[in-house]
């Protein structure tokens, strides 16, 4: 069963919505210029507020190791995801564990960290939240089962990503009504239908 990611969590009710429609995982982003941008004490607001066995996923462009650690114990983030470009020692010196994103340019690129679970997306200038699509003809005949597909996903098309074995799915701009404020519908409707995949 597909794992699910609601990424881009600004408030409560869409944090409570997602995990009652039975996602795995919500997603803080600590990046500024974002449009999803959340404070660690906002985030911290709502994290303490979750039910048990949630992952809370955070989500870091161009920071140091120091002040991942610093977000990541004040706020109670259990996964720091690393949206720039890093490599494995810099991973390790991470206390916290990590999920590395590959901003995928080519084919060759899904195959990056491939002895780790990771997140694979479109490449874009900006970082994250562009609903920008992956050619999913790059992860035929890979192994799929550690990697979190990210990019343009929505409930219409997730049922093309059901053979390849994805460990999850993550998602963003496919189930908002406006950057930063999910439609409740939408969750729903992309959570029950990766699920039943």
């Amino acid at each position: 069963m597909l794992r699910v990611k609601i990424c881009g969590i600004t408030n409560l009710r869409d944090a409570l919505h997602a995990v009652a429609c039975g996602a795995d995982a919500l997603g803080f982003v600590f990046y500024p210029k974002s449009p999803r941008y959340i404070t660690p004490a906002a985030a911290k607001h709502i994290i303490d507020q979750l039910p048990p066995f949630v992952e809370r996923v955070g989500l870091f462009v161009d920071e140091g190791v120091e002040t991942i650690e610093t977000v990541c114990r004040y706020a109670n983030i259990s996964l720091a995801q690393i949206h720039f470009e890093v490599d494995v020692e810099s991973l390790d010196a991470i206390t916290t564990q990590t999920l590395p994103v590959v901003r995928a340019k080519s084919p060759e690129d899904v195959m990056k960290f491939s002895d780790r679970y990771r997140l694979v997306d479109a490449f874009c200038e900006a970082y994250g939240g562009s609903g920008k699509r992956l050619n999913l003809a790059w992860f035929e005949g890979v192994d799929c089962s550690k990697i979190i597909l990210a990019g343009g996903l929505t409930p219409q098309n997730l049922q093309e990503v059901k053979s390849y074995g994805f460990y999850g799915v993550d998602v963003s701009s496919g189930v908002e009504s406006i950057k930063g404020k999910k439609d409740p519908q939408r969750v729903e409707q992309f959570i029950a239908h990766a699920k039943s995949l």
